[in-house]
């Protein structure tokens, strides 16, 4: 059984600014395909004290697996840091770069200079497109052991592991044994809610069930061990039957499928299109929403809070501006140690606006904003 160390790296997190999420999800994909997991390391933005982990970890394990500094600024030194760390060079890829730039031109602006920093990569490395961001990821080999460097940002993380690394990883050191899991996305209910419903299916064996709750989302995982996916589908098949008909309406997707692409659906399945106006979000949900091909047509985001009545205002002129036929605004304004939501949905049938409180901790806000409006719009 192949053995594998986790390299987080990002000054913020030895500093405690942020935290560490990439590591527990990769720690589970990594025990759920049946690898070891030997340790965890957290390094800052430093290419020498990265590469010297990783050569360390190479002396340790059969494959190591990076996450963070892939961006394009100075301070992302893991492209550098590998190709030190394994005596080569830095290329450039031109196909990289008309990734990214077919991209950006998704987000409606071009890249900036520095944005052509991603599509380096150490010298003879594995090179494949990350297509729910702009870094390209990229696969080291160095004899029986692989260097795999991730991006920092969960979302793509997680969605790349899923469809590229895991299979990879299957592939290249020959595992047949099978852990599967399933994973329900819910919205609109809390943890302690689901897990009132679904609680005692958290005391199964095999499958196992447990939720992992995040800003405005809760998710199911099941997981079964099977000598084949087969089998694994057998034992998850009744109960994922099981927790959908408890939970209802709360699931809006499974694995792989993101709360605005199911968004998107109930747009376009209603033969519409849709413009969006945000404030306090810091453009979180136009980016969430310009990465999709669909009915999208546009965002505006908007640095002061409007009132909910200027907000409607604004949104209907955006809409109209667009000549979309739903606009939805959505305003996070933090008050005292709370957040209030405002929001504003004009579709043909006719238009609502109303105002949801969130009581978590206030920096969450605006993440938690945008899943909750992303689900006004999946239950049109």
């Amino acid at each position: 059984m192949p053995s594998a160390e986790i390299i987080t790296i990002g000054t913020e997190i030895l500093l405690g600014e942020i935290i560490d999420t990439n590591a527990r999800y990769l720690a589970r994909a990594l025990r759920d395909t049946g690898i070891d997991l030997y340790r965890k390391t957290s390094v800052g933005d430093n290419a020498k004290r990265i590469a010297q982990a990783i050569q360390q970890a190479l002396e340790r394990c059969d494959i190591i697996i990076t996450t963070g500094g892939l961006g394009p600024t100075i301070d992302d030194p893991t492209r550098e840091a590998v190709a030190l760390a394994v005596g080569v060079q830095s290329e450039f890829r031109p196909e990289l770069w008309e990734q990214i730039q077919q991209r950006f031109t998704r987000f409606g602006r071009p890249p900036t200079e520095n944005n052509k920093r991603q599509a380096y990569v150490p010298q003879g490395a594995i090179a494949i497109e990350n297509p729910v961001g702009t870094a390209p990821i990229f696969i080291v080999e160095q004899g029986e052991k692989v260097i795999i460097s991730l991006p920092g940002v969960p979302q793509e993380m997680e969605h790349l592991v899923q469809h590229e690394i895991i299979p990879f990883l299957r592939q290249r050191f020959n595992i047949h044994s099978f852990i599967k899991a399933r994973v329900l996305h819910t919205s609109g209910a809390g943890e302690s809610a689901i897990d009132d419903l679904v609680g005692d299916l958290e005391e199964l064996a095999n499958p196992t069930v447990g939720l992992a709750a995040h800003s405005g989302t809760v998710d199911v995982r099941i997981t079964a061990k099977a000598e084949t996916e087969a089998a694994a589908d057998e034992l998850i098949g009744p109960i994922e039957r099981t927790i959908r008909q408890r939970l209802g309406n709360w699931v809006y997707g499974a694995d792989a499928e993101t709360l605005e692409s199911i968004a998107l659906e109930a747009v376009k399945r209603n033969g519409w299109t849709l413009a969006v106006v945000e404030a306090g979000l810091g453009g979180e949900l136009t980016r969430r929403l310009a990465a999709l091909a669909g009915p999208f047509l546009g965002g505006q985001v908007i640095t002061d809070i409007p009132s909910p009545d200027e907000l409607a205002q604004i949104t209907e002129e955006h809409r109209q501006v667009l000549q979309a036929d739903v606009g939805l605004g959505v305003a996070a304004q933090q008050v005292g140690d709370k957040v209030d939501v405002h929001m504003v949905l004009i579709t043909p049938e006719g238009r609502q606006q109303f105002t949801r409180p969130y009581g978590g901790p206030p920096e969450h806000g605006p993440r938690w904003a945008a899943h909750h409006s992303l689900d006004v719009i999946r239950k049109l």
